[in-house]
């Protein structure tokens, strides 16, 4: 039988959202129910909710960092019990056949992995995210919350953590590199701890200096101000690894001239619009522009370890459910420091 449950959706494009009650399907052969315990509050959703990365479902249950609690397994679960601290992050299945995810890669599915919400699944039916009560998974697309974690500092790894920690290991950052994160909001600070206990040389490169005391507290080595010119000049050819996390559409060439040769900008921040760029500022240099997206399973698993063993987690903004549509709106304004977490029990 379908579990009905609470949960807070968007009925329309860029409408508040709301209360309401939506269907989760009745537990499968692989599956495992989760209470959800906490749902964080990604950049992401609101692009969706008021589809600004393009045409979306309604009515929409964003939140893909999600951590709880499983209080039900389906008969052929073999890695999940009841009463186990879990994760669900940004996908909830993919094709499971091609390359990609043969290799652990299911981020990058080529028939395209199935999102956890403003998707439609296998059976043609629309998945509604973590700002709800519960939520029904496949077991190879749920996480192992480590003990040394708790769980509202856990849920934004799911995505903010991530999407940090994946292109930081995917382009060695470690003892001996020097790397910047460009933002210092929810996947920033992430990025900037994580880099730090991977052992890199930290830099933030953020518009003003308003967050440099948290910045350094948080494992950044130094702290520049974008909007000073002096900036770029200071730190021109200096660096191997730039990670830039923002929304907003930059001087890509500016950045690139921040790199050595060799040295990689990669993207995960995704602005709405198109930006442009000199190809010259990639050629001299033999530079990289890259994007990156979530990791694989593994990958997030990895991470979760990772973070539990370094002892860390994000910094939050624990929020009730109707403080959510004031939420997205402090999050334009970059006024959170670092990751709003909403406290499902509100719900």
């Amino acid at each position: 039988m379908t579990t009905t449950v609470a949960a807070y959706a968007a009925p329309a494009a860029k409408a508040p959202l709301e209360r309401t009650t939506i269907e989760r399907r009745a537990v499968r052969e692989f599956d495992v129910l989760i209470d959800i315990k906490f749902a964080g509050i990604c950049h992401s959703d609101i692009h969706q909710a008021r589809e600004g990365w393009g045409e979306a479902i309604f009515p929409m249950v964003p939140g893909h960092e999600i951590a709880g609690i499983v209080s039900e397994v389906g008969p052929g679960v073999t890695k999940f019990r009841v009463g186990d601290r879990v994760g669900v992050g940004c996908m909830v299945d993919s094709c499971r056949e091609c390359d990609n995810c043969k290799a652990g890669l299911e981020q990058y599915c080529t028939g395209g992995n199935v999102g956890t919400y403003n998707a439609l699944d296998k059976n043609g039916e629309p998945t509604y995210g973590g700002y709800a009560e519960k939520i029904v998974v496949d077991e190879n697309y749920v996480l192992g919350i480590p003990e040394g974690i708790s769980l509202d500092v856990a849920a934004p790894l799911l995505c903010a953590g991530i999407t940090t920690y994946s292109p930081l290991k995917h382009w060695n950052a470690g003892p001996g590199k020097k790397v910047a994160i460009i933002g210092m909001g929810g996947l920033g600070h992430m990025g900037v701890k994580i880099a730090h206990a991977l052992g890199a040389e930290v830099t933030v490169l953020s518009q003003t200096l308003s967050k440099k005391e948290d910045g350094l507290k948080l494992g950044a080595d130094h702290y520049y101000a974008t909007s000073d010119p002096k900036t770029f000049e200071e730190l021109r050819g200096t660096l191997d690894l730039i990670i830039s996390t923002v929304s907003a559409p930059l001087n890509l060439g500016a950045y690139l001239s921040l790199l050595r040769t060799d040295g990689a900008l990669v993207n995960v921040g995704a602005p709405e619009e198109p930006v442009s760029l000199n190809l010259f500022s990639v050629i001299g240099g033999r530079k990289t522009l890259a994007g990156s997206g979530i990791g694989g399973i593994r990958e997030t698993q990895e991470m979760l370890d990772f973070c539990a063993e370094h002892g860390f987690g994000a910094e939050i903004e624990l929020i009730s459910a109707d403080q959510i549509n004031e939420a997205y709106e402090r999050v334009l304004a970059s006024d959170v420091r670092y990751r709003f977490v909403i406290d499902t029990a509100t719900i």
